[in-house]
Parts: structure tokens; C-alpha cells; sequence
């Protein structure tokens, strides 16, 4: 039996998107930039997807961008940002649980004089407001803060974050890599209160290659990337049109059928929480709830917390035993799961370290990830060879 569970880091493009993209590549193959009939189809499948896009987070169509993907939109707003604000100020807020393609192009800008405050996750593992709200000063011109955590699933409130902001007079640019979260939980322009939001393709069933990012009526980006007009001249270079089409067509059919996927993955997710705990219950849920502040790492680890996560994504823990150890097991009886960071070999993940986890947590823990494809006989295969695999593995003491 074969199982996919790593669909936090990329999903089975979805037929519908298969076949629009199918049909244009063959049909209307034209430049969305020509003037001719080829070119005026190609720029209504174009701006279809657009509206698409605009539709799912409740804003208008003109605030869309299109891009190559979630680092692409991710460097052009940070940089893009910093290249416009730079005489405003020059002091940064982000989280140390951000994704490298938040967190790169940030270290660049400190390394070219940019103060960067790294605001800790607490022991839900989203960075709390009062965290944020003690860094705001009259010179943060920009932060930028997950929506939803790639490792551990855990929701930030960056709606509270924006209301801090306001709250204080500043005129400080809000980002937010909404990349896990679109068509997985519910927000809008308007609930997040975000400038500026990251989207991505190839997390939601659309195809790869394929991002946007959502730009503020009051915001002026500096372009990442020049080369012509598109994007109204805010992004050089010939649109992805088969691939943004893929992307709208997937957007569109991941909110008419939110409701009933949410509620298929939320009981898919404790199905397994509770098969793992009957089965493997040394197996530990790397999940904190937020009115747990005052607890101890020692007994946070012990202690399952079920409340401000998204549930497509599954962070758990053997102790004593190596993650890299326990993926090749499940890869030679066909499961497809990830470490909690997709990093470099040996690295260890900076979101459990940052969570003040102990060293044994952290080596052995894995991200298991759910979409819509996702079934509970693929759980109960899943939990069997890890449980088999937690027996015939040796500890690393």
C-alpha cells in the first residue's frame, strides 16, 4: 500500500486543474500581453484565475500579483518593502519559526544593516501578542509573521498583530506567508488585517510553478523582477498562464467545497491522534494549547493540546529514536511522511528548538500532512508500520 502523508510540502494536482491546464496549453495557447484574439482568450483564462484568487480571500481582483510561486511572492515583499522604506526606519519584526523564504531574505537585509527582532514561539508553538506587541517601536517599518506553521500547524493571530498596530499609530507594513493556510482555514483581507499575503499553488492540489501575492491598496512594492509590463509592470517576464490557470481552478473548488474538506481532515486527524496514542503510546503530539503559558517543557511533552492548529498537519514525536531512521522505514513500506523541517541533512529543526523542546523530542519528530485524498485506511496502514517499526528499530540513547 502506498501513502501519501507529506502534503504539507506538495499535493496531487487535482483533475479539474489537470484539464483546464490541458486545454489551454492546446487551445489557447496565445501571450496573455498579445493583442490578437489568441492573446485576448489567454487574458480572460488570466484574469479568471485572478478573480479566483481575489474571491477566496474576499478583495478585489487588482490587488492580486501573480508569481512563480511562495518564495518568489516572499522576496518581493520583504525586499520590495524594504527597498521603499529604508529612510522610514530600519528595524524588522519576525518570527524564528518563519520558512527560509521569509527568513533569507531578512538575514540579508540585517547583514546590509537592518536591526531584526526574532520573536519565540510560546508552548502552542504560534508567537504570542504580547511578544509582538513588546517589539513594535516607532521605528519597525515591517514585520512579517506566519499564518500557519509548515512543521507544526500551529495558527498565529495575526489579526491581533495588525490590531496592535493600528493601535499604536504605527504605520508599521504587516506580511504574512499565508502559503498553509489558503483554502485549509478560514481568513480574508479583512479578518487578518495583513498588508500584504502571501499565497502559493501546490499546497491546495493546483499545479507547481504558480503563486500570487496580495498587495494593500496603500502599498508600493518595489518590483523583484523587471523585464516588461506585466503584472501591471510590477513583475517582469511572461505570466505562468497554464500553471495560474491550474492555481485559480484549484482556488475556486477548494472554497465551494471548504466546509466538508475541513470537517473530513479535522476527524481524519484525530482518528489518527487517537490510533496513535491506542497503538504507539509512547508516540508524543508535538501540539500546545495557548492557556498553557505556565507549563513546563518536561510535562508539555507529555500532555496532548488540541486547540489553535491547523489539523492538515500532524506533528509527532518518538523519542529515542532518529526521524531519518524512522522515514526510511516507512519509504521501504511505501509511506511518503517528512521530517518537521525540510532542511539540510542533520540539521535539526529550528521551530522545535525554538518551541524549547528537549533534544530527543526534536531528533525523532515527524510531520505527517493530510489533504483531501487522505483516508483512514491509509492512517491505519500508517500507524501499523510505525508501530512496527518502533519495535524493530533500536533506540539511539
Amino acid at each position: 500500500m502506498n501513502v501519501y502523508f507529506d502534503n504539507a510540502a506538495s499535493t496531487r494536482v487535482r483533475d479539474e486543474a489537470i484539464e483546464i491546464m490541458q486545454s489551454v496549453m492546446r487551445e489557447n495557447y496565445g501571450n496573455p500581453s498579445s493583442m490578437h484574439a489568441f492573446g485576448r482568450s489567454a487574458k480572460n483564462y488570466l484574469e479568471t484565475a485572478r478573480k479566483n484568487l481575489s474571491d477566496s480571500i474576499k478583495t478585489k481582483p487588482e490587488n492580486i500579483y501573480f508569481t512563480s510561486g511562495g518564495t518568489e511572492a516572499n522576496n518581493w515583499a520583504i525586499q520590495g518593502a524594504a527597498s521603499k522604506l529604508d529612510r522610514k526606519g530600519r528595524h524588522i519584526i519576525t518570527s524564528a519559526i518563519e520558512h527560509s523564504a521569509v527568513l533569507d531574505p531578512i538575514k540579508k537585509l540585517e547583514s546590509q544593516g537592518w536591526e531584526v527582532t526574532y520573536l519565540s514561539p510560546g508552548p502552542s508553538g504560534s508567537v504570542p501578542v504580547k511578544a509582538f506587541t513588546d517589539a513594535l517601536r516607532d521605528d519597525t517599518v515591517f514585520a512579517s509573521v506566519m499564518l500557519v506553521n509548515n512543521e507544526t500547524g500551529a495558527i498565529n493571530p495575526v489579526n491581533e498583530y495588525s490590531n496592535t498596530i493600528k493601535q499604536k499609530g504605527l504605520k508599521t507594513i504587516l506580511h504574512t506567508d499565508a502559503i498553509q493556510a489558503l483554502c485549509k482555514i478560514p481568513f480574508t483581507v479583512n479578518s487578518l488585517g495583513a498588508d500584504l499575503i502571501t499565497l502559493s499553488s501546490h499546497k491546495l492540489h493546483g499545479p507547481k510553478g504558480a503563486g500570487a501575492l496580495f498587495i494593500g491598496n496603500s502599498i508600493k512594492l518595489t518590483p523583484l523582477i523587471l523585464g516588461g509590463n506585466h503584472e501591471k509592470g510590477n513583475r517582469g517576464g511572461t505570466e505562468a498562464f497554464p500553471a495560474i490557470v491550474g492555481f485559480g481552478e484549484a482556488v475556486k473548488l477548494g472554497v465551494s467545497e471548504f466546509d466538508s474538506t475541513f470537517a473530513y481532515i479535522e476527524d481524519l486527524h484525530k482518528y489518527t491522534i487517537n490510533l496513535l496514542e491506542k497503538e504507539i503510546p509512547e508516540a508524543i503530539i508535538l501540539l500546545a494549547n495557548e492557556s498553557s503559558e505556565n507549563i513546563t517543557p518536561e510535562s508539555k511533552e507529555q500532555t496532548l493540546f488540541k486547540t489553535h492548529y491547523s489539523p492538515f498537519i500532524l506533528p509527532i514525536s518518538l523519542p529515542g529514536y532518529k526521524s531519518e531512521v524512522l522515514m526510511n522505514y516507512l519509504d521501504g513500506e511505501g509511506i511518503c511522511v517528512s521530517r518537521s523541517a525540510a532542511c539540510k541533512k542533520g540539521a535539526r529543526s529550528r521551530t522545535l528548538e525554538a518551541m524549547k523542546l528537549s533534544n530527543n523530542i526534536i531528533d525523532g519528530a515527524l510531520r505527517v500532512s493530510f489533504s483531501r485524498y487522505s483516508t483512514k485506511e491509509e492512517a491505519d496502514y500508517f500507524v501499523k508500520i510505525l508501530k512496527a517499526a518502533s519495535k524493530s528499530l533500536q533506540k539511539t540513547r
